[in-house]
């Protein structure tokens, strides 16, 4: 029987922005006299995000066998009155404003940052206006967790089909 090889990526990125976030220490603690340490201060603080290419809010997106379009955004921090739900064209646009009770501390030195709350500021998700049904969208927010389902359309729009002629080139 062959044997699978399982690979932990989490725990592989994990490890690797843990390194990056020492080598950051590595510079605080050993340039800090000269000028050339005060620029490399600069870009590795512990404000820095070593996620910056990973989505935030974590989202999941998916759809239901009965054409449902369902959104679930992680929104640990925040209160319902503090996020907006809105359509504009053919995106949902979500919005959120981190409490000044979760603000980060100024003068504090953190070993582990993780949860690093920010402002969701109009992020926008495509939801096509002629197939999804905006008027029962459902929005229920509990234990942190936004989940958005929007239902798809009794009948899509009628689209008209417009022939395009080819002309032939001279």
């Amino acid at each position: 029987m062959q044997e699978k090889i399982v690979v932990d990526l989490g725990r592989i990125m994990d490890e690797i922005f843990e390194t990056a976030e020492k080598v950051g220490s590595a510079f605080h603690d050993r340039f800090d006299l000269n000028e050339i340490g005060e620029r490399l201060k600069s870009k590795w603080d512990e404000n820095t995000d070593y996620y910056p290419t990973y989505p935030y809010p974590p989202t999941n997106v998916f759809m239901k066998a009965d054409k449902t379009l369902v959104f679930e955004f992680a929104l640990a921090g925040f209160k319902e009155d503090q996020i907006q739900l809105a359509f504009k064209g053919d995106y949902m646009v979500l919005s959120a404003k981190v409490a000044s009770e979760f603000l980060p501390e100024e003068n504090i030195r953190y070993f582990k940052h993780r949860l690093k709350l920010k402002d969701i500021v109009e992020q926008k998700y495509y939801v096509p206006e002629d197939k999804f049904d905006r008027e029962n969208v459902k929005a229920v927010f509990r234990h942190g967790i936004l989940k958005v389902e929007i239902p798809p359309k009794e009948s899509p729009a009628d689209t008209q089909t417009i022939k395009i002629e080819i002309v032939k080139e001279e």
